[in-house]
């Protein structure tokens, strides 16, 4: 009886255990199972948050862009405005101004013929008048010129950089290097580049300190690069300054007229600033006054 009592037991704790392991293989699968459902629903939120942020930056990137292009097309508007604008005051200042000088300088000269005789003493009077409009009808031509030169669509754009560069060079005392060479622009284009060079002089005598420029226009593998180079105190370019807009500006407006542009700069290093467009074939000849046929 003993006997078959323990096997009996024996058998109950073997069924025990095998129920044990049973229940504790179902409890494993069944955790399994749980984390594998949970880990897909895991991945599948992470893929739809990709999807999400993916389409989200793609949205933004469209939108960039289209601010960008806008930005530039509302830059080129401004800039032909600007430019509209000023071409109408040199034509007043020209037309009007002008007329108003030369002829009061003409009745000085007048007043002058008949006052020789009767009023010596007027003389001196009359001929600082008559050396002040001159210094005024001087001014304005100046001033007009500064609005609109008029080199630019008489003499062309190489011509018109040399007398900027050359009254810099007067003016500032630094010595200017050209490398002018003939090239197809588009007028707008050709304006854009008297300003970008006019405006990088214009910083060289505020801010770079410089004795040497270097002025470059020529055609290079099928595209115009425009360069100007100083050797003044440079600064950080990978630095924002706070003064940026104008080389912002500088750079909408080129990219207004499909280019690009890159500024080189290191403190003590000196700065340039290189400008890459597309020439224009076929264009109006100024200096032959003549159209290709």
């Amino acid at each position: 009886m003993d006997v078959l009592n323990v096997a009996k037991h024996g058998n109950s704790v073997l069924l025990l255990a095998g129920l044990a392991v049973a229940v504790l293989m179902i409890i494993s699968l069944l955790a399994l199972f749980m984390y594998w459902r949970q880990r897909s629903m895991i991945d599948k939120l992470q893929q739809e948050l990709q999807r999400t942020v993916q389409a989200g930056r793609a949205q933004l990137e469209t939108e960039v862009l289209l601010r960008t292009v806008q930005l530039t097309e509302l830059t080129h508007h401004l800039q032909t405005a600007r430019e509209d604008e000023r071409h109408r005051l040199a034509r007043n200042l020209h037309d009007d101004l002008g007329a108003l000088l030369t002829s009061a300088k003409l009745d000085a000269a007048r007043i002058k013929s008949r006052l020789a005789d009767r009023a010596p003493e007027a003389l001196e009077l009359l001929a600082h008048l008559v050396s002040t409009l001159n210094s005024g009808i001087a001014l304005g031509r100046s001033i007009i010129e500064d609005l609109r030169p008029s080199a630019l669509s008489n003499l062309g754009l190489v011509a018109t950089l040399e007398i900027l560069t050359r009254e810099f060079a007067e003016n500032s005392g630094v010595e200017v290097h050209c490398a002018l060479e003939p090239v197809e622009l588009e007028v707008s284009a050709e304006l854009m580049v008297y300003r970008l060079v006019q405006e990088a002089i214009t910083n060289i005598t505020k801010y770079a300190r410089a004795q040497h420029v270097w002025v470059r226009l020529a055609t290079d593998n099928g595209q115009v690069e425009v360069s100007v180079r100083d050797d003044g105190v440079g600064f950080d370019a990978s630095v924002q300054p706070r003064s940026a807009y104008g080389l912002v500006g500088m750079r909408f407006r080129v990219e207004a007229e499909g280019g690009t542009l890159a500024l080189v700069s290191a403190p003590g290093q000196g700065t340039l600033i290189q400008v890459k467009l597309t020439p224009v074939c076929g264009r109006h000849d100024r200096r032959n006054n003549t159209r290709p046929s």
